[in-house]
C-alpha cells in the first residue's frame, strides 16, 4: 500500500476510484456528495435512485457503487459513515474498510478517500484520521495507491499530522 494525503477538490483527484461520503439513501444534496453528483452528472443520482430502488437503503458502514460519469475515475464508491456520538467507531472503521476492499474488488489501482462523517455527521478530524490509520494498517499488505483528499486546511493538517505519527511509511 501506499498512502497520500493531499489537500483539494476529490473530484479533480486521478485515481480509479473515488470514495463518496454518502447518507443511506444516496441522496447527494450536500458536502463531498454534492460536488461529486454535480461534477459527474446526472448519471450518478440516477444509479444511486436505482440502488437503493433494487437494494434499499444502505446501513451505516456500508457501501455501494455508481459509474463516475463525466468524473475522471471509473467509479464512485457511496461509503455510509455514522454520526458521531450516535453509532460507534466500529462503524467508521466498517465504512473506511469496506471502501477498501470494494476498491480491491473493482480491480482499482487506486482510490481517494475523503474524510467520511467529518461534515454534518460532525466527526472531528482528528478521531477520523485515527480511526482511518488503523484501517490503513490492518490493509497494508494491499497493491494499492490510497489518497487521503482534505478539502480545508484543517483537515488536511490534522490528517497529515495524524498518520506521520501512526504510519511511518507515507508519501506527499
Amino acid at each position: 500500500m501506499r498512502v497520500k494525503v493531499i489537500q483539494g477538490d476529490i473530484t479533480e483527484v486521478e485515481a480509479d476510484v473515488i470514495v463518496n461520503a454518502a447518507n443511506s439513501y444516496l441522496q447527494h444534496g450536500g458536502g463531498v456528495a454534492l460536488a461529486i453528483s454535480r461534477k459527474g452528472g446526472p448519471t450518478i443520482q440516477r444509479e444511486s435512485d436505482e440502488y437503493v430502488r433494487k437494494h434499499g437503503p444502505i446501513p451505516t458502514g456500508g457501501v455501494a457503487v455508481t459509474s463516475a460519469g463525466k468524473l475522471r475515475a471509473r467509479y464512485v464508491i457511496h461509503a455510509v459513515g455514522p454520526k458521531f456520538g450516535m453509532e460507534g467507531d466500529e462503524k467508521l472503521e466498517e465504512a473506511v474498510r469496506n471502501s477498501i476492499l470494494k476498491a480491491v474488488e473493482l480491480g482499482a489501482r487506486s482510490v481517494a478517500l475523503p474524510a467520511i462523517s467529518t461534515g454534518i455527521y460532525g466527526y472531528p478530524y482528528s478521531r477520523c484520521a485515527q480511526i482511518t490509520a488503523k484501517v490503513l494498517r490492518e490493509l497494508w499488505h494491499l497493491d494499492l495507491e490510497v489518497i487521503l483528499c482534505l478539502y480545508s486546511q484543517e483537515a488536511f493538517t490534522t490528517f497529515r499530522e495524524v498518520l506521520e505519527r501512526e504510519l511511518n511509511r507515507m508519501s506527499y
